[in-house]
């Protein structure tokens, strides 16, 4: 159909999506004992989207679904991967604008998947337009496709006006503007309503149903039109768009007017009939003085011939009077044609998810939220259970229990309580172990205090260049300002060194400890024959097989029955045998979303219930222990009737000792999982930053290139120099003498060049053993940040929040925001040992986890 206008196509431009696209899945879904290796479904991919990008040009039917496929494939890996997450540079051209002599068009550049699922979607509806274009009017299967296309088209078009600012999130390019998209809609809708006009007339329908289509078409073009000459848009069409529009709305008005005309030639209303037909050949007339194309040719004809009768008739037989046109009754009106909604899968032949493997976003954002709540739930209950231990251990070294009720056979035998103590440390490294320990956490602190200084001076770097270049070409250097991108990105760098201060001033407090407790340590680690050497000798009442005696040690039975419970409630809690994942997936509705009951925390109950129970009445039977060994403690000194001598103060100092070896090498193994563990949050950090200022650098370069090809158009051209045997060859042919003097010619001052700008950014090399990239992060129209969850369990040593928001930007949601940042509580750093409150949480409980999936709590 020659006379139905198509979109022009959008350009991409060729981009590398095979690494991006890597890194990414393997940052995110890869763990050490299951990777995710997706590089044959990436490779098909690519080659998909360069398949279907340049296939669209053909304008064939068979593009169509070449090109379905890919939207398809985008739709469903947007659905595994946050569309923001995919930091690829995509371009893409405006699709009316020409150029210029030089080439250059319109362009932008954005690095999210989601900006290239809008500019794939608009040249989805472009080729629909273009194909329905081709199709024949004397074809009834042409016809049909033109009509459903056409009608697609609009739904697409109808579609991305409401949704492309928040897909983008910054200035698009003319031909996305909301407005453009709107009044292509409506252009589409108009041209399908016309499809069926053409339909109704190849099937020699009733004309009363020929005339109310074409009337309802005329009104369609007549809104197009409005819209189309508005200030804002009637600069972006090509130019025989608008005179086309209105030839149509002309023309279509004219088929409604003929076809009532033989209405009322069959009611025998000769009067309107020619009234119709006198209007029907002025619009035909109209129709083609404004499009300068002879529309609906054949119609016009007979319009022309029907009136000459109808005049002849009336003048010979009826002698009716003719009506003025604007008295007659209106044309009824019809509009079989419909905006259809965008529609997924759009390919009939759509069967393999190249990427069915990865687990939807939506399961990633209950189980970080489940996982959230969960660290809550086990970091509160290990914090009762380890407190209560502690205040346990601490009453019993204080009483040198039981060390004081053993049977040594002399006063001067090391008691078998402390030999045994003295054999844990010794068989866990002793003393040389701890110091091993201690001299690795400097080296870990000063490799994650480096990673972050060279994201900061990357992300300096990239916001100095910005600053230059924008003081350099004022208002025309018109992209997003660095400081508004990347507020986010420095927000969490900020955090990043808040957590690492405070890991500091936690090694502080541990080595604190440690120093407190050296010289009870190294004892131990030196085994029985030196605490039998360095235990001063004392005396012991006969009371060993005192009534109280064996109540102690029947009580000391109880306290290790209590110790050995925590341990395997702790263990329980550490290791949980739900795994909600199956869980999430089974409750996935076909829409894309999990079923409320589902993501309730009533999983969490059922999870943990029974151990929170054992929790609270393990601290409950932990009271009464308490109270009865104090009661039989002071029953035994009244029986023993002895007082506290340098021997026991010695033994208790041994105890407490042992209990600060064991609490220590613990607190070194959380703390050195700790740092590598940020090592490795602190490395996909810095990649994201690295993938943001690359994107940067080659969107700063598109725009340094668009200005200086610019700058060379408005330069002035220089006038060309006579040659210097221009007036010699002048004179010898006219005769003139070569003493008349000639004045050098003017010449314009030479164009100085354009002040050049190093375009090029770092790229930081990793060393072997890092993490993979990860993706660029920042504020719109680049994403959020979102960290990798940290490992799960119990981990006393970190102080405070690491950046969290779990947003996953696929297109807004339900309800016109994205999912909202989680909020990690703050915790500060609990006093050192010996001081007011040492050992407690505001509100109680151990040092308590800063938040975020996972937990990295403060020392103890």
């Amino acid at each position: 159909m020659a006379e139905l206008l198509s979109v022009p196509l959008k350009k991409p431009s060729d981009v590398d999506v095979v690494n991006p696209l890597r890194n990414l899945i393997q940052s995110r879904y890869s763990t050490a004992d299951k990777p995710e290796d997706c590089s044959e479904a990436i490779s098909e991919f690519s080659k998909l989207r360069t398949t279907a990008n340049w296939k669209a040009f053909e304008k064939y039917e068979s593009s169509l679904d070449v090109i379905y496929g890919y939207y398809d494939q985008i739709v469903a890996l947007e659905a595994k991967i946050p569309a923001q997450e995919l930091q690829v540079p995509f371009k893409w051209k405006d699709a009316f604008d020409k150029g210029n002599i030089f080439g250059t068009r319109m362009s932008l550049t954005v690095p999210s998947l989601a900006y290239e699922k809008v500019c794939v979607l608009f040249n989805v509806a472009a080729l629909q337009s273009g194909v329905a274009a081709t199709q024949s009017v004397e074809n009834d299967e042409g016809l049909k496709l033109a009509a459903k296309l056409l009608q697609l088209a609009s739904g697409i078009f109808y579609h991305l006006k409401n949704t492309v600012m928040l897909a983008i999130q910054q200035d698009p390019t003319p031909d996305l503007n909301p407005d453009t998209l709107g009044a292509l809609s409506q252009l589409m809708l108009a041209q399908a309503q016309q499809v069926f006009v053409h339909k109704a007339i190849h099937d020699n329908m009733k004309d009363t149903i020929v005339a109310k289509l074409a009337s309802q078409c005329e009104e369609l073009y007549a809104e197009c039109l409005k819209v189309f000459q508005r200030e804002n848009l009637k600069t972006i069409w090509d130019r025989e768009w608008i005179p086309m529009i209105a030839g149509k709305q002309a023309a279509l008005g004219a088929v409604a007017e003929f076809y009532q005309s033989l209405v009322c030639k069959a009611n025998k209303n000769v009067g309107e009939e020619i009234a119709r037909l006198q209007r029907a050949t002025e619009l035909f007339k109209s129709a083609e003085t404004r499009s300068g194309k002879s529309l609906f040719s054949e119609l016009a004809s007979r319009a022309e011939r029907h009136l000459a009768e109808a005049r002849k008739d009336n003048d010979f037989i009826y002698h009716e009077r003719i009506p003025d046109i604007k008295a007659v009754d209106p044309i009824g009106k019809a509009q079989p044609a419909k905006v259809l909604q965008v529609a997924h899968p759009m390919s009939q032949n759509f069967s393999i998810d190249l990427f069915s493997e990865l687990v939807p976003v939506v399961i990633h954002q209950a189980l970080a939220s489940y996982d959230l709540r969960k660290t809550e739930i086990v970091n509160t209950e290990i914090t009762k259970l380890r407190e209560s231990t502690q205040m346990l251990n601490g009453l019993l070294a204080s009483l040198n229990l039981p060390a004081a009720i053993e049977v040594t056979g002399s006063g001067n035998e090391v008691p078998p309580s402390i030999l045994e103590k003295a054999q844990a440390v010794s068989s866990l490294g002793g003393l040389t172990e701890l110091e091993r320990m201690f001299n690795e956490l400097p080296d870990l602190l000063k490799r994650n205090q480096d990673i972050l200084d060279e994201t900061d001076r990357i992300l300096n770097e990239e916001k100095s260049s910005d600053d230059a270049l924008r003081q350099q070409f004022k208002e025309k250097w018109t992209r997003t300002p660095s400081d508004k991108l990347t507020e986010m990105f420095r927000s969490n760098s900020a955090k990043y060194r808040e957590i690492i201060d405070n890991a500091v001033k936690a090694d502080r407090a541990v080595r604190d400890k440690f120093e407190a407790q050296r010289g009870g340590m190294q004892l131990l680690s030196e085994g029985p024959a030196a605490i039998r050497t360095a235990l001063p000798s004392g005396g012991a009442g006969n009371v060993l097989d005192s009534s109280a005696a064996q109540t102690l040690r029947s009580l000391m039975e109880e306290v290790e029955t209590i110790k050995a419970e925590r341990e395997a409630i702790e263990s329980e809690l550490k290791n949980p045998t739900t795994d909600m994942k199956d869980v999430f997936l089974g409750a996935l509705a076909k829409d894309g979303a999990i079923n409320e009951p589902a993501i309730s925390f009533e999983n969490l109950g059922k999870v943990y219930g029974n151990v929170q129970k054992q929790v609270a009445e393990s601290i409950e039977r932990q009271g009464s222990l308490v109270d009865r060994i104090r009661t039989a403690h002071g029953q035994f000194i009244s029986e023993r009737g002895s007082t506290v001598d340098g021997r026991e103060n010695m033994m208790c100092s041994l105890a407490s000792a042992h209990d600060s070896f064991r609490d220590l090498q613990n607190n070194l193994k959380e703390g050195t999982k700790f740092y590598n563990d940020l090592t490795q949050m602190l490395v996909t950090f810095q990649n994201k930053v690295s993938d943001f200022c690359f994107a940067r650098k080659t969107e700063k370069e598109e725009l340094l290139k668009d200005l200086t090809q610019e700058s060379s158009r408005q330069a002035p051209p220089v006038a060309p120099s006579k040659p210097s045997y221009y007036d010699t060859i002048t004179n010898y042919f006219t005769g003139s003498s070569t003493d008349g003097g000639q004045s050098a010619p003017a010449t314009s001052p030479p164009q100085q060049p354009p002040q050049q700008v190093p375009s090029s950014l770092p790229y930081p090399v990793y060393a072997q053993g890092m993490p993979l990239p990860y993706g660029a992060t920042a504020q719109a129209p680049y994403p959020s940040y979102v960290p990798p969850p940290m490992p799960q369990g119990y981990n006393p040593y970190g102080t405070m929040t690491y950046p969290t928001s779990y947003q996953f930007p696929q297109g807004p949601p339900p309800g016109g925001a994205y999912p909202g940042q989680q909020q990690a509580i703050q915790t500060p750093f609990p006093p050192a040992p010996g001081q007011p409150g040492y050992g407690q949480q505001p509100g109680g409980g151990y040092p308590g986890a800063y938040g975020g999936p996972g937990s990295y709590n403060t020392w103890h």
